[in-house]
């Protein structure tokens, strides 16, 4: 592990975290969701494919993952 003040969280991690939740606008009938976490860590937001809950996750810092959905509400992106 680096010796900086950033947390790490390992893939092996995020796949047993037990908070994970999916949007809202979900239908949820399509099996096709992302799975969020944003409990995790304070620094870390593990996003993983709903039909594969004990595979590999995507790990994104807290600041890009709100810079991403602010990005995805800002262009209606949300409405497709």
């Amino acid at each position: 592990m680096e010796s900086s003040s950033k947390q790490q969280l390992s893939i092996s991690d995020a796949s047993v975290l037990s908070t994970w939740r999916k949007s809202s606008y979900s239908g949820g009938s399509s099996g096709d969701c992302l799975e969020v976490n944003d409990t995790a860590r304070p620094a870390c937001v593990p996003v993983r494919d709903s039909k594969n809950p004990h595979g590999p996750a995507v790990v994104f810092s807290s600041p890009a993952w709100t810079s991403f959905v602010t990005a995805v509400k800002n262009s209606g992106l949300g409405d497709i």
